[in-house]
């Protein structure tokens, strides 16, 4: 079945469970967040689903290919693309050039080809650049392609960042915080660019606090509390949910909370 599938996933640092026993399916072409309180363990998880970390038990397939245990390059020759909460951005080349960079893998051009200038390398570098300058164009970003990254306001940097991910021709891409630091109106920037993608089939995986813009680009939401799935649902099912208001959303002032939170 096409898709991400985890089972029985953790991750346990010391004595610490950042991620226990967490199951979930996400069906290709939707858009899946994961919301939850500090320390829930949605950083965790994001680097269990890229490879950064090995997971102490559990298993992850993607379209049917095992990917846990495998290197960080397996996750995204795999197909899994990423963005990061704090902008990974070469600041000393233009917007063109850093989504070349996303083309890595996907590009066949050897060391001697490229010292040797063939015509063959100059057709790949002339493709690479038109590719990317398509990918600028779809976020937004076509006026920006020779300026330095280094000269853009923090919100174009942002979608930047994602059409280097989608470089790299990502069947799932990861967003980490796309909307963090950004004003209203970038947000929903940001909200359309996701919508966008996942109608042109790309499944999005939202790691977001923005709510606004979680409920209301996502197909489903799984909320994670100190590592374990608290809901999974509907955005109505879980801004329903007592638990996740109780958890994450927050109780009215004249409620009680049955725990104390730290």
């Amino acid at each position: 079945m096409n898709g991400l599938r985890v089972e029985g996933l953790s991750k346990v640092f010391g004595g610490v469970h950042a991620v226990q026993d967490l199951s979930f399916s996400i069906d290709a072409g939707t858009v899946h967040s994961i919301i939850g309180p500090n320390g829930a363990g949605k950083t965790t998880l994001l680097n269990l689903l890229t490879g950064v970390y090995v997971p102490s038990s559990g298993r992850i397939d993607l379209d049917g290919q095992r990917l846990d245990g495998r290197p960080t390059h397996a996750f995204a020759a795999a197909g899994i693309g990423r963005t990061f909460q704090n902008l990974q951005i070469f600041f000393n080349m233009s917007a063109v050039e850093n989504v070349m960079t996303g083309r890595h893998l996907r590009e066949h051009r050897g060391l001697l080809a490229a010292l040797a200038r063939t015509p063959r390398h100059a057709r790949a570098a002339r493709a690479c650049r038109e590719r990317a300058l398509e990918l600028l164009r779809f976020v937004g970003l076509e006026s920006y392609a020779d300026a330095g990254a280094d000269s853009m306001p923090y919100g174009a940097l942002k979608r930047l960042e994602i059409a280097r991910a989608l470089a790299g021709e990502p069947r799932m891409i990861l967003l980490d915080e796309p909307a963090a630091g950004l004003n209203p109106t970038e947000s929903m920037e940001v909200a359309a660019l996701i919508r966008r993608l996942s109608e042109a089939g790309t499944t999005i995986v939202l790691v977001e606090h923005n709510m606004r813009l979680v409920m209301g680009v996502s197909d489903r939401i799984l909320v994670l509390d100190y590592g374990r799935k608290l809901s999974e649902g509907s955005a109505a099912e879980v801004r329903n949910d007592p638990r996740v208001i109780e958890a994450y959303l927050g109780v009215a002032d004249h409620q009680e909370p049955s725990r104390a939170r730290g």
